[in-house]
């Protein structure tokens, strides 16, 4: 089974990241970009069966900074 977890800044937060990621698609001509917020793909290979509490526990303990992260999970 796998889990495909989805890791992004909460609002409010600044992402630097973003910002020069904004900066270089200007830079390279793609006008009209009027903000990028980056974040972070992870694809997990799970056990069948395996709880969704289990996987929303990986993500709080490891996988997300809960403090300025939010987390989505989509198991396939």
């Amino acid at each position: 089974m796998k889990a495909r977890v989805y890791v992004t800044l909460k609002p409010g937060v600044l992402d630097p990241q973003g910002r020069a990621i904004q900066h270089a698609l200007e830079n390279l001509g793609f006008g009209g970009v009027e903000g990028v917020r980056q974040g972070k793909f992870i694809e997990l290979e799970l056990a069948d069966g395996t709880p969704r509490e289990s996987i929303d526990e990986m993500c709080r303990k490891l996988l997300a900074n809960t403090v300025i992260e939010n987390f989505k999970v989509e198991v396939a």
